[in-house]
């Protein structure tokens, strides 16, 4: 019998009662926060300290950040045991809602919430994953669902859960440590899937820059190494802002979108300004590289992509067009080499924002085949790229397949655990 089947049997006929959770748990409190200027509370500290972020890890077996005692006593924070359950009661971005199972003794932020059971009458895990599949739900009755909402713990201790067999507490906690066991298989199976196959694209992409990396490193075969300034000349962008951006009108690159959003090479662009602006804006011409003139890490700043679009784009004033005469994908695969990526950090000014020094980045030299046959040399650097976009387009198909998988298996999951969780709704669950 499997245990779907096994789990339908158990579950026949029985009475289910949704109950508010300030009734079912043992009790409902919220973190505190001491001084977090006073870096004696965080230096050498000893206990688990969890922040809202750390919610997003699911189950909590250890923490990033550590309080010491003085800290603890000098903030509102109580400690919260093991197999309990953690809430987002606020948070930037998609946090506000989540929920997380301790397996460790931990103190908080305010802006958690812990929820302690008996654990002789409920089974804390079986809380946890009915409460994963009310994210939305639990976000739509935190003052609504702007960034600025928030839970508090009159809304916590209101919310209904589904108890199965109310009256007979041995059934209840049998049926839902089996709903937990059949749910922590499945979550058990997703991660090794998901683990296995972010291996897999992880030795893919190491393959394809080992091998990128050898054919481009012209060990033999006549070659001259040629610094960019002197092959091509770089022309910086203007500026736009996200306020400018429309659905359609003039073709744009924002610096930021050269290391997220582009790979090698592109043929159309992700954004667009107003037409007015037309007159105002500085632009790549087709075959020119465009690179990233400043980002948060070394690697991001000087990221390229080759424009092959058939018209001219729009460039940022962080970012610079590269125009030169040589077949532009070779250029940019170029510029995706260890070897260039080693030499290009050597000139980019670092500080809160990390920015390239063009007259440095200029001065970087690249291999250029067959230099004194421009024809000869832009054959040799066709019959490259043609290899590489073959490794290219290999390594994106596993790229975007691979997390493509991981997102069904991801689905697959969440479809068998609300299937668990299909008990008749209560009359409300909300403020």
């Amino acid at each position: 019998m499997s245990a779907l089947s096994y789990l339908e049997k158990l579950l026949e006929g029985i009475e289910i009662e949704w109950s508010p959770l300030g009734k079912v748990a043992k009790k409902i409190y919220s973190g505190g926060t001491p001084d977090t200027k006073k870096t004696e509370y965080w230096e050498n500290g000893t206990i688990p300290w969890m922040s809202s972020g750390e919610v997003n890890l699911k189950t909590i077996k250890k923490t990033e950040t550590f309080i010491t005692e003085d800290g603890l006593n000098n903030s509102s924070a109580k400690f919260v045991p093991e197999n309990s359950i953690v809430m987002a009661l606020a948070g930037q971005g998609k946090t506000r809602g989540k929920v997380a199972r301790t397996r460790i003794k931990l103190t908080t932020n305010q802006s958690l919430a812990a929820i302690t059971f008996d654990e002789r009458k409920i089974n804390s895990d079986y809380i946890f994953h009915f409460l994963e599949t009310q994210y939305d739900n639990l976000r739509q009755i935190s003052s609504g669902n702007s960034g600025r909402g928030g839970l508090n713990l009159r809304m916590i201790s209101a919310y209904k859960v589904p108890i199965p067999c109310p009256d007979n507490p041995e059934k209840s906690l049998a049926i839902q440590s089996e709903i937990v066991r059949i749910l922590d298989k499945f979550t058990g199976l997703t991660v090794e899937l998901t683990a296995k196959l972010t291996a897999e694209l992880s030795m893919r992409k190491k393959q394809y820059n080992y091998y990128r990396d050898q054919l481009l490193s012209f060990d033999q075969g006549e070659v001259e190494w040629k610094s960019l300034g002197s092959i091509g000349e770089f022309i910086r962008g203007k500026r736009f802002t996200k306020a400018d951006y429309v659905e359609e009108g003039i073709s744009v690159i924002h610096y930021g979108e050269i290391y997220t959003r582009y790979g090698v090479f592109a043929t159309y662009a992700h954004s667009h300004v107003r037409d007015d602006m037309a007159e105002s804006l500085r632009y790549a011409m087709p075959g020119d590289v465009v690179m990233a003139g400043v980002g948060e890490t070394v690697e991001d700043v000087g990221k390229a992509v080759a424009w092959i679009g058939n018209k001219k784009v729009a460039i940022h004033d962080d970012s610079y067009a590269f125009r030169h005469s040589m077949n532009p994908k070779f250029i940019s695969y170029i510029m995706q080499t260890n070897e260039f990526i080693d030499n290009k950090a050597k000139h980019v000014s670092r500080g809160k924002v990390n920015r390239l020094l063009i007259d440095g980045i200029a001065k970087v030299k690249i291999p250029i085949p067959y230099p004194n046959d421009t024809d000869k040399s832009l054959t040799e650097q066709a019959r490259i790229v043609a290899i590489l976009d073959k490794f290219d387009t290999l390594t994106n198909s596993i790229r975007e397949g691979l997390p493509r998988e991981i997102k069904l298996r991801q689905k697959q999951y969440e479809y068998y655990r609300d299937l668990l969780f299909s008990f008749p709704k209560p009359d409300t669950n909300g403020l």
